[in-house]
């Protein structure tokens, strides 16, 4: 392995730095091609792109990990190559082998992995896969050609001050529509978001907390993570919809929550006029892996957790299990871990 990059690993933020190489495959007449690793990390296409014009884009968020013995690992890039596949489905895109996909991630990690943070410095490297509709098209209608790509950035926490509580305010805004594309990883998803977070970080807050679009009465979506809830009853609750992002961190902790903590885990509505029934709670994702929740504002009125100041027990112990597997400290389920070296 080469030597490490001179970088200061804890001082990291969730922001973007060119690496060495990114990975590259393009669809046309039917088929992908072989792919291949590039250094440019400018796209050249065309301006009538479906991507450009009409939002044909779909996106992955996956992390690379250093162990303690200095290997790296991925953690279940598996479960976000299917995950991509059925956004490409939602939006009429060719779907990129869960296989290939998986050995384009080992690829750009492997080349990059002078850039992957060492064993304990609390970064990552996060992998970024995306497929864009491209070519010369100008009605409303499927690409003739498409473009796979991965690039991957080191990180540090998503949230400023990582493991740390943080407090959310309701937003009036929707996330997605009721029958829309909420479950897909698609860019709109994410554009509409942006003045909805602007709004509450304008107000003091780290983010916002949408509603179902249908009657606004339940929690969907914690900004771009998935929401959990801990009961005084030792519960793992977490919102049931079809209009939200189904979490791999979150199905994750599913696991974590049932077999390591012996929590009776829950997938149901979360009513935001009954959120007083949590003694935690927290935003879970790839990015922003768990997020304490201090308080919710809703109507003028602060309901706050566990405190706002300190993680909750139950939420500690779920974030060390989960990192500890993601580092391989702690055993993880068969399938889980993908090793890159």
């Amino acid at each position: 392995m080469s030597k490490k990059v001179d970088l200061d690993w804890g001082s990291l933020s969730f922001a973007y730095m060119k690496t060495d190489f990114r990975y590259i495959s393009r669809w046309k007449d039917g088929k992908w091609d072989d792919g291949q690793l590039v250094e440019d990390n400018v796209l050249a296409i065309s301006e009538a792109s479906t991507a450009l014009h009409y939002g044909q884009q779909c996106f992955e968020g996956l992390k690379a990990y250093s162990t303690k013995d200095g290997g790296i690992q991925l953690f279940r890039p598996d479960q976000n190559a299917l995950r991509m596949i059925q956004s490409c489905n939602r939006i009429m895109m060719p779907e990129f082998p869960v296989e290939r996909f998986i050995d384009a991630c080992k690829q750009v990690v492997e080349a990059n992995a002078h850039f992957v943070p060492p064993y304990g410095t609390g970064a990552t490297l996060y992998l970024r896969p995306f497929i864009i509709g491209v070519g010369d098209n100008l009605g409303v209608k499927p690409a003739p050609e498409y473009i796979f790509s991965i690039f991957a950035v080191p990180v540090g926490p998503y949230f400023k001050g990582g493991m740390a509580p943080v407090n959310f305010m309701i937003s009036d805004f929707d996330r997605a529509a009721p029958y829309g594309t909420g479950a897909a990883k698609v860019g709109g998803n994410y554009a509409g978001s942006l003045l909805a977070h602007e709004k509450a970080v304008e107000r003091g807050f780290a983010d916002c907390i949408y509603l179902d679009p249908a009657t606004h009465s339940k929690i969907e979506e914690v900004g771009a993570a998935n929401f959990f809830g801990i009961t005084k009853d030792n519960q793992f609750i977490t919102p049931k919809s079809p209009s939200i992002l189904p979490s791999i961190t979150k199905y994750s902790l599913m696991h974590i929550a049932e077999n390591h903590l012996k929590m009776e885990v829950i997938e149901r509505d979360c009513y935001i006029e009954k959120i007083d029934e949590f003694i935690e709670a927290g935003a879970c994702g790839t990015a922003a892996v768990i997020t304490p929740i201090g308080g919710i504002e809703y109507k003028g009125k602060m309901t706050v957790f566990h405190s706002e100041t300190e993680v909750g027990p139950i939420t500690k112990k779920l974030y060390d299990t989960l990192g500890g597997i993601q580092v391989g400290d702690v055993e993880a389920p068969e399938g889980w871990i993908v090793k890159v070296l």
